[in-house]
């Protein structure tokens, strides 16, 4: 690895308890470090970071006061349902704002040197929230508050958020397309949860990318969708930062997608996403953890994903 990059992640994380017949539940963040543990080099290639927690208004940025308060206080009555696929347990107050300040802190290090590049290993996923819900496991927008803090923080005019997660990234869109200085690439399986993301959704400032694709493609299709819309996404607009959404479930073999990348498209596409940051900012990417719900797999593919981007 040429460029050290940090693998920013909390304990906290794993105390949001969905039961383990819950697809996202913690065994996804416990096969990271139990692959790492195996590739020494690696490991010690890595700077591992405690991440932080999030504030309220740190949350705030992307989402509704009230729907803040809603989450915590349900928390505090020991948890329940937020909608058909999204729960909370007593320790998932915790995990949300670690989950989110990881990615903040991502940011912070991309911006002051520590880690021009870093990826998140947290729980639960956030691309599927919305401003004053939950929605699809995910109970804050991790990426959309990341894209909000940096232009807040340190003035950042032009922000990129890629996604290539299986599901269409629709909590982000709605969370970010208001803002002119993000632009927002969502590559996802169509049609398919959440049935959002059709290729002339384009948001209200034409600042959407997104790409819809038909299952079971030879993989070399997808990548370059994805990599055409990005460059789309750019064109004669050069992005101060780049974050990724970083769901796993897009790999051929996943249960709850029918992608068929394999783990050198990871490697691929990370490189691509890294070539571009560098010429574009200094080589500033933030990536975080989204869907991906074969644990073994997941692991070996945030692998193959962090030594990318070094």
């Amino acid at each position: 690895m040429s460029t050290r990059v940090a693998l920013i992640s909390h304990p906290d994380c794993g105390r949001h308890d969905t039961g383990w017949e819950h697809p996202e539940h913690v065994g996804r963040l416990v096969a990271i470090p139990r692959a790492l543990k195996h590739d020494l080099a690696l490991f010690e290639a890595l700077e591992h970071v405690e991440g932080r927690h999030a504030t309220e208004a740190e949350l705030a940025l992307a989402h509704d006061a009230a729907y803040i308060e809603r989450v915590r206080t349900l928390v505090e009555q020991g948890g329940g349902r937020l909608d058909p696929d999204t729960v909370v347990s007593e320790g998932s107050w915790d995990a949300v704002t670690a989950g989110a300040g990881c990615v903040l802190d991502g940011v912070d290090r991309a911006f002051d040197g520590r880690a021009v590049r870093n990826f998140s290993a947290v729980r639960p996923p956030g691309h599927h929230a919305l401003r004053d819900r939950a929605m699809g496991f995910c109970l804050f927008g991790n990426v959309a508050v990341a894209a909000r803090y940096a232009i807040a923080k340190y003035g950042c005019e032009r922000v990129l958020v890629v996604d290539w997660d299986v599901h269409h990234g629709n909590g982000t869109q709605a969370l970010v397309e208001d803002e002119p200085r993000i632009h927002f690439v969502s590559m996802h399986q169509w049609p398919w949860y959440p049935g959002t993301g059709a290729a002339d959704d384009h948001g209200p400032h034409n600042t959407v990318w997104n790409v819809p694709m038909p299952p079971s493609l030879p993989s070399v299709q997808y990548v370059q969708a994805l990599l055409g819309a990005v460059d789309a996404a750019t064109a004669k607009w050069t992005p101060d930062l780049v974050i990724l959404s970083a769901g796993f479930d897009c790999l051929d073999g996943d249960p709850l997608g029918a992608f068929t990348l394999t783990l050198d498209d990871v490697h691929t596409l990370t490189r691509a996403l890294v070539e571009r940051a560098e010429r574009w900012c200094g080589g500033r990417l933030v990536s975080a953890l989204e869907g991906g719900y074969a644990p073994k797999l997941l692991a070996q593919a945030v692998l193959v994903h962090l030594r990318a981007l070094g």
